[in-house]
């Protein structure tokens, strides 16, 4: 039966009550959509070690006791650190040579660090801005020395990035989670870094392949959704998106899922047919379920610098976006990226990645940021 079939059976059997049970993009003609061909991808996007079981617990992960929390943090930090050393090369390093040889602080001094800044892709606008409320607060605390600016600096990184940062979000059942970017970012891989950890917080999950244009795009989720050890649903390639999402609603909701992960296709941001069927799907995800229970997030790849801004807003026209997933931070000297993200598009990096296992994405804090990117 095909998908209006089924929305008509589910209205007749009074299962949806709504006045408006049926999706716009159902009764519509189906757009036709000139699709250029993707690169085919028939391997993952990274090279990930196979998912840990349940019994195999990294020394930050370990049993709760009454230290767990700091075991938690000094694991993470140490992965930060050393998955920004290629950034804290391009920046702390410099700032810090900038600091061991001025004397008293003047506008050279101030014209360097904003050089590099720049070149770490904070970017012109949050560089100024940075190195403005830095300035400010020199005058006003009567500070002297080049060092004490390092400091400031660290602390006004810090208090930028930590000002989007969202608190424990309300979980619906099921909780969705709308996945888009484009190709090569990492969005794959992510949603399997990211089933498998809520698996290992024991929810339930389910995920969605609606990808259904690119060759073996859904081959190669249904790859990882077997690493992480969880459901996928899945039509043909070449099938409606929508219908995709709309069943893997259903099916979330019947097997009672705690989370619906939902892959989109890579598009690339200029592709304005394209990006007006994500927003479909976006259509339909708001009208089976409630604006709480539903996040978009958009994956980044950290070595794009500056073009991930523009991807960015390009993304959140058409969808919205609740918050950024910043991939591939180990690889990039650019992961200056963060702070211009935070500044200039006030939305909250959620998850970060900084290597290939299945560990290596994990919520984002402003703080553990902050001592990885500027601590000893």
């Amino acid at each position: 039966m095909d998908w209006l079939g089924r929305i008509k059976g589910r209205k007749k059997d009074g299962a949806d009550n709504r006045k408006t049970g049926l999706p716009a993009e159902a009764t519509e003609e189906k757009e036709e959509i000139s699709l250029e061909p993707e690169e085919s991808i028939t391997e993952p996007e990274e090279i990930m070690a196979e998912p840990e079981t349940s019994s195999a617990v990294t020394s930050d992960e370990a049993v709760p006791s009454s230290g767990e929390g700091e075991k938690r943090k000094t694991g993470w930090l140490d992965r930060i650190k050393t998955g920004l050393s290629k950034t804290r090369k391009n920046l702390t390093d410099k700032i810090e040579g900038l600091v061991k040889r001025t004397g008293e602080i003047d506008e050279d001094f101030w014209e360097e660090l904003e050089d590099i800044l720049i070149q770490a892709d904070v970017g012109v606008k949050t560089s100024l801005a940075l190195i403005g409320n830095i300035r400010s607060r020199v005058r006003k605390e009567g500070i002297k020395e080049a060092r004490e600016v390092f400091d400031l600096l660290k602390t006004e990184v810090e208090k930028m990035l930590a000002e989007n940062e969202t608190g424990e979000i309300k979980r619906g059942q099921p909780h969705v989670i709308l996945v888009v970017g484009v190709n090569g970012a990492g969005k794959t891989t992510s949603i399997a870094k990211m089933a498998h950890k809520f698996k290992n917080d024991q929810q339930k999950v389910l995920l969605a392949a609606a990808d259904t244009y690119r060759a073996a795009a859904i081959d190669q989720l249904q790859t990882w959704a077997d690493r992480a050890g969880v459901e996928l649903i899945k039509h043909q390639e070449g099938s409606d998106p929508g219908a995709v999402v709309f069943d893997a609603i259903a099916a979330a909701r019947a097997r009672k899922s705690d989370v619906l992960i939902i892959d989109t296709a890579g598009r690339l941001q200029n592709k304005t047919n394209l990006m007006k069927e994500i927003s479909k799907v976006k259509k339909i995800i708001a009208r089976e379920m409630e604006e709480d229970q539903v996040e978009v997030l958009l994956v980044l790849d950290a070595a794009t610098g500056q073009n991930a801004i523009s991807q960015a807003r390009l993304f959140q026209e058409a969808t919205g976006i609740s918050g950024i997933i910043l991939t591939k931070l180990d690889g990039t000297a650019k992961g200056g990226i963060v702070l211009a993200i935070a500044d200039e598009l006030k939305l909250p990096v959620k998850y970060v990645g900084v290597g290939e296992t299945m560990d290596d994405l994990r919520e984002f804090s402003a703080g553990v940021f902050a001592e990885g990117l500027f601590g000893e």
